[in-house]
């Protein structure tokens, strides 16, 4: 029989991704035998996460300040940009090296059968950040879908297109160098980087 202690932590850790009730018992007892400093810096860790992590006012992906490192680099291409489901698809599509240009996070995809729609997503945001750039000296030109190959991700991908339709922007999808039902967090750089030089218009 476990400690109570033990068992919580336990069934605490089997709730991440991936992490079944075997790895997370491995896990508890890992951390059961480090050092009391270690277990500190971790217990800090998951504090800071939740406390000082936000959305990025421009891209929504996660950043610590007002704007995100990558909105504020001056050496990206302001016509173009990247759409993705999560915040955890930048630096996928990044470290391929493959595209410079900003970033737009979705938080999710439009799925019927879970009841999201794309007013629960950062959709309507996008659309607005298109429009006004349109009025700058550096208007967005082109939207490249980087979404997962799935149902969820054809149809959010075929909503904005066409709603994009309206403005003289080129609307392009990541080639399906992925496979169907493929996630973009499993996919190898140099796939993804393949995959972006060869998106297709939609």
């Amino acid at each position: 029989m476990f400690s109570p202690s033990l068992e919580k932590l336990s069934s605490e850790l089997s709730r991440l991704p991936g992490v079944g009730p075997k790895t997370a018992l491995r896990l508890s007892y890992f951390i059961l035998r480090s050092p009391k400093n270690y277990v500190e810096a971790l217990s800090e860790a998951l504090i800071d996460v939740k406390e000082k992590i936000k959305l990025c006012e421009k891209c929504y992906s996660y950043t610590e300040q007002d704007i995100c490192k990558l909105c504020l680099d001056f050496n990206r291409d302001d016509g173009l940009l990247c759409i993705v489901e999560n915040p955890s698809d930048i630096p996928q599509i990044d470290s391929s090296g493959a595209f410079r240009g900003r970033y737009h996070v979705l938080h999710g995809v439009i799925s019927p059968m879970e009841g999201i729609s794309p007013k629960d997503l950062k959709i309507e945001q996008l659309f607005k950040r298109v429009q006004s750039s349109q009025n700058t000296d550096q208007p967005i030109k082109e939207v490249v879908l980087a979404l997962d190959a799935d149902l969820e991700g054809d149809t959010t991908a075929l909503y904005i297109a066409k709603t994009l339709k309206t403005y003289d922007i080129n609307v392009t999808r990541i080639a399906h160098g992925i496979p169907i039902g493929g996630d973009i967090d499993y996919i190898d750089h140099r796939t993804l980087g393949r995959a972006l030089e060869n998106r297709v218009q939609i």
